[in-house]
């Protein structure tokens, strides 16, 4: 009880750091942060027993930074902006946004009004509505306004967000194991979602080869009664060596209930017997389980949920999202590649001269 209690309030005390940029002087993986009972804890203890908890602190304190990061990029894009025009930023909004916000027409006010939960009448709350409309034009205004510039200034964001450890030791992966990529999802075989984000996955292991993989992790949500018996099947079969056929046919066929799952065994010829008393027994729960807590355990809450190199993707994302983040990636292992290279080459010719 008292070694639980003082990692606890080591946890707090390592988040609280990281989000306030306080850390220990010169602490590295074996700096001592605790003793207890004479037993040394070390920095290195903490990050690897409590990694999913603070990778949930440092996602969101990742998300405050980058949303602050994002604003002083449109403010320096502004005053650059105003600046190069010898103007105010003040001035160049009213030039370039205000002036061209227009007000709604009063068919438009009262087509807004009919769907507003309100009891007062049209003439009471018309001016609020007008007001209401006129801040909305101009913020969407604005943000494209805001948008060019960025795009003209060339803005180039390395702000990188935190990495997860999301082991995929035990599952199933399709593509190289040599990858730069590695892209996993926490899915959902009844997810209307996530059979969008089938395809998508598909046509990116086809455009990329051998440099990505990709792992499904199961994350079977309470209100799809379906999921988790399918996410068994597709295990049964996978100790059957038919794992990513199974699955392809699951998110193909979408017929999930436990006579079609082992109709499906029948087609794939695999041994109906074992694959039936597999299911039944519900041999793979465990394993099922074991995803679902690791993705609750990284602050998973819906599917599907994407991790690129350990970086988080919530929702169903478009291809081009897909693409974008892989390549940003891939720039990444590149550059690493390169300066690799070169600290080698370095140390080679350090070595030599030193001869």
């Amino acid at each position: 009880m008292m070694v639980s209690r003082v990692v606890g309030g080591l946890l707090l005390l390592a988040s609280s750091a990281y989000m306030f940029g306080q850390t220990v002087p010169n602490a590295g993986p074996e700096t001592v942060v605790a003793e207890v009972g004479g037993q040394k804890l070390t920095l290195s203890d903490l990050e690897h027993s409590m990694a999913d908890r603070l990778f949930q602190a440092r996602q969101t304190y990742y998300g405050v930074e980058r949303a602050a990061l994002e604003q002083m990029i449109d403010d320096q894009v502004l005053a650059t902006e105003a600046r190069h025009q010898q103007i105010t930023v003040k001035e160049l909004l009213d030039r370039n946004v205000n002036s061209k916000v227009t007000d709604p027409t009063d068919d438009q006010l009262r087509v807004y009004y009919e769907g507003v939960n309100t009891d007062q009448p049209f003439e009471v709350v018309r001016d609020k509505v007008l007001q209401h409309i006129k801040d909305a034009r101009a913020a969407k205004a604005r943000a494209a306004y805001v948008k060019s510039l960025r795009e003209q200034a060339g803005v180039l964001i390395t702000f990188a967000p935190p990495a997860a450890d999301v082991n995929t030791d035990d599952t199933p992966s399709a593509g190289s194991k040599n990858a730069s990529i590695r892209l996993v999802e926490f899915g959902d075989f009844q997810c209307p979602y996530c059979q969008q984000a089938h395809a998508e996955v598909k046509r990116l292991l086809e455009h990329y080869g051998e440099k990505l993989s990709f792992t499904f992790r199961d994350f079977p949500l309470p209100m799809h009664p379906q999921a988790e018996k399918a996410a068994e099947a597709a295990r049964c079969a996978g100790a059957q060596g038919k794992f990513w056929n199974f699955f392809e046919d699951l998110f193909t066929s979408k017929k999930l209930a436990p006579a079609d799952l082992k109709e499906e065994a029948r087609k794939l010829a695999l041994d109906t017997t074992v694959f039936d008393k597999c299911l039944d027994s519900g041999e793979q729960a465990v394993s099922v389980e074991k995803d679902a807590s690791k993705a609750q355990h990284l602050g998973v809450t819906g599917t599907p949920t994407f991790f690129i190199n350990g970086h988080l993707f919530g929702g169903p994302l478009k291809y081009e999202v897909f693409r974008d983040a892989i390549d940003k990636e891939l720039a990444i292992a590149s550059s690493n590649k390169v300066t690799d290279a070169m600290t080698s080459s370095s140390r080679v010719s350090t070595a030599n001269a030193s001869r």
